[in-house]
């Protein structure tokens, strides 16, 4: 109405007469960057003269109406966020590099040469079979030292030497950091970058371990694949050395040959150079290899196979897939809500291959109409409308072997409701890491196209906030499998929306199979740390299914118990519904909350569900991208 009165606009113009007591509008006050001169409602600044009457209606009409005049104020915004009335509507999504990765079989050092970064992949010897303790304490340092030091270069690497004068001008760098390098021994080490003036021009060498040539059933062992480990340790040589336009690196033909190794590496290259510059001015944005054109891999062989050209494809595939998993978990909430997410899904189904994904969201009235009270319930503080979001994948050829459910918890933010949180708000944003993985999980399933498997992926999408409609303690809240919910805590909120979603796996989509990602309880990671995700199920199969995936990937998981006896906290005692959406007392939390929503899948079929509360953040660098690869192998 101010905007829109001239009379008012007039009577407000003198900086003395003005007393505003609504915290609404102080609130609005706060974090505007404002023109030189003038104050949050467009006066005068102490000490300063006046701005024209023009300048101030000006502002002033762009500070308090709505719709079509809100989008000058954003247009003045660093990025798409909201507005005073109106919530943000979609997320922007950070790029891959641009960094194209191929590969070839080196045919000569020449070809290698030609790259301003050369990296050279080394695999250490095998070690010989075990000595007795005494022949161990017989050998000194000096010759454990030497032993490292003694290292023959061969094949592509040997030819690399010669081509750069010889002399052992490669052995030497070995030799001279054989103590931390060990000859390679660890996969991914390196040696620090040295330049070699070769014809005039210098070329920047290192040398990255491979670790030492491993048998089958050692690779079934093994944590972290070769190729991850070269991966990382690529991008972060790429990232430190500046003005370097093209790299090479060279492995053994074992490897590059390897598919899973290639996929790995790929994948791992790319999402180390994740960078969030979204929420940043230009001149404070992280540049990341900025001057990388290009990565060749050459193959000390022959040839190259075309699965292995098309491995590092997938792995760039399944690279943004993970970008999009930490987009999603770093995205403040005046950008990320359920709208937001929404806008999300959507654009996972139309970048996908050929239309293989397809995107449904049920609104509210849809939500309803299937009698979802318990996500529902929680969805009543939101700000924005509850957007129940449904992608399915379905084989390109049509031939569907096996149907499985994905569900993630997508709470956008969780202030814990009036049950306020007292520790760690700031971080709540990541409460949608259940979400994220899944939907990072869908956009790469979306490009690598995988036979045989029918995927929906779940996420039902609100925030846990106060306001006069959101459920308080005591509630009682029907899901739509017909149980009733007693609400003895608002802070336990993504148990009741996981509810319905769940329900909506089993009995709509009739899922054969159904996991679910969820940040669900702090007693989790105190359980397990900040590293690993606690799994829960009851089905054997299923849990030796996602064990193997767990150490394919490096999203680690470990098992834990879904002890019945523990079930009476839920279902007994002084209650006024079937269940109450809490266990008894401070201990067994992360027990009682897996055994909560297994009353919302038939007994019968396999699920697990998976607390991914402690890997899904880092407090170094933010989001992990955690639960993405997993969901993607399963």
């Amino acid at each position: 109405s101010l905007s829109r009165n001239n009379t008012e606009r007039r009577s407000i113009s003198t900086h003395s007469s003005m007393h505003f007591k609504s915290t609404t509008l102080h609130s609005l006050a706060i974090g505007l960057v404002l023109p030189s001169g003038l104050s949050a409602f467009g006066l005068p600044r102490p000490g300063q003269s006046a701005s024209s009457p023009a300048a101030q209606s000006s502002l002033l009409r762009r500070l308090f109406s709505s719709s079509s005049d809100n989008e000058v104020l954003k247009k003045d915004q660093t990025f798409k966020t909201w507005s005073f009335s109106e919530p943000c509507t979609t997320m922007e999504w950070s790029t891959l590099i641009g960094t194209e990765m191929s590969l070839a079989a080196a045919e000569s050092a020449d070809k290698v040469m030609e790259a301003d970064l050369i990296v050279i992949g080394i695999e250490a010897p095998n070690k010989p079979e075990e000595e007795d303790e005494e022949e161990k304490e017989e050998e000194t340092e000096e010759e454990e030292e030497k032993a490292e030091s003694t290292i023959e270069l061969s094949g592509l690497a040997s030819d690399l030497e010669a081509a750069m004068g010889g002399e052992g001008i490669l052995s030497s760098l070995i030799a001279e950091n054989s103590k931390e390098f060990k000859n390679g021994a660890k996969a991914g080490s390196t040696t620090p970058t040295t330049r070699v003036v070769v014809n005039g021009k210098a070329k920047r060498v290192i040398f990255v371990g491979l670790g030492a040539p491993k048998s089958e059933e050692d690779k079934k062992k093994k944590p972290e694949s070769v190729g991850g480990a070269v991966g990382k340790a690529l991008a972060s040589t790429c990232q430190s050395q500046k003005k370097v336009e093209t790299c090479a690196v060279v492995l053994p033909e074992t490897l590059a040959s390897d598919t899973e190794v290639m996929q790995d590496l790929s994948a791992v290259f790319y999402q180390t150079l994740y960078a969030d510059n979204r929420y940043k001015s230009k001149s404070s944005q992280k540049k990341v290899a900025e001057d990388l054109s290009s990565v060749q891999v050459l193959s000390d062989g022959d040839s190259v196979s075309e699965d292995a050209q098309a491995a590092l494809v997938r792995g760039k595939q399944l690279a943004s897939g993970i970008f999009l998993t930490k987009d999603i978990v770093n995205a403040p909430h005046n950008v990320l809500n359920s709208l937001s997410l929404a806008d999300t899904a959507r654009r996972i189904a139309d970048e996908s291959t050929d239309g293989c994904i397809t995107c449904e969201v049920l609104d509210k009235d849809e939500c309803e109409k299937r009698g979802m009270g318990a996500f529902l319930g929680v969805a009543r503080g939101s700000e924005t409308e509850p957007q129940f979001i449904h992608l399915t994948y379905k084989p390109p050829t049509g031939d569907v072997k096996k149907k499985v459910g994905v569900i993630g918890k997508g709470l956008l933010f969780d202030t814990g409701g009036y049950n306020i949180k007292t520790q760690m708000m700031s971080l709540m944003k990541f409460d949608c890491g259940g979400a994220a993985a899944v939907l990072g999980a869908a956009r790469a399933i979306g490009a690598l196209q995988p036979e045989g498997v029918e995927a929906h992926f779940i996420v039902a999408a609100c925030e846990n906030m106060i306001n006069e409609k959101a459920v308080v303690p005591s509630d009682i809240l029907t899901a739509s499998n017909g149980k009733t919910i007693e609400v003895l805590n608002t802070d336990a909120e993504g148990r009741l929306t996981l509810a319905d979603a769940l329900v909506f796996a089993d009995k709509e989509i009739e899922a054969e199979s159904i996991i679910e990602l969820s940040t669900l309880t702090g007693a989790c990671m105190i359980s397990l740390g900040k590293s690993i995700a606690g799994l829960w199920t009851s089905d054997d199969d299923l849990a030796t299914e996602l064990d193997s995936v767990s150490k394919k990937t490096g999203d680690k998981t470990w098992r834990m118990p879904l002890a019945d006896e523990y079930m009476e906290q839920l279902t007994g005692g002084n209650s006024y519904a079937d269940l109450k959406n809490i266990g008894a007392g401070p201990y067994g939390g992360a027990i009682t909350a897996a055994l909560f929503l297994q009353h919302f899948v038939s007994k019968k079929k396999p699920f697990a569900h998976i607390d991914i509360a402690g890997p899904v953040w880092s407090d170094k660098s933010g989001a992990t991208g955690y639960g993405a690869q997993l969901v993607v192998e399963w």
